[in-house]
């Protein structure tokens, strides 16, 4: 069961780096620091975003808006790294005790 576990906390400490890799791309493509009209950097772009919108789409629907601040990216990682220390690996602690 341990090696289960330990692979599931993989992915999903993986998919928070996906998602703060989609967040910095967006910052940039925003600021125009990179051009979206490059081929690469378009389906970079577009795979981040088919990857991290269904998660972060329930977030935005619930929070208020606050302008052109989007903090759905920081509620999912906290939300997920809740997953990994209490749920999947806050039951590990007192067997190992």
């Amino acid at each position: 069961m341990v090696p289960l576990i330990g692979f599931i906390v993989y992915v999903i400490q993986l998919y928070i780096w996906v998602i703060i890799a989609s967040a910095i791309l967006s910052w940039l493509i925003a600021f125009n620091v990179v051009n979206t009209s490059n081929r690469f950097v378009y389906s970079v772009a577009d795979m981040l975003y088919r990857v991290t919108e269904p998660a972060l789409r329930p977030i935005r629907s619930i929070l208020p808006d606050l302008g052109g601040i989007d903090i759905s990216p920081v509620i999912l990682i906290l939300f997920l790294l809740f997953i990994i220390n209490v749920v999947l690996l806050g039951w590990l602690l007192p067997a190992f005790i």
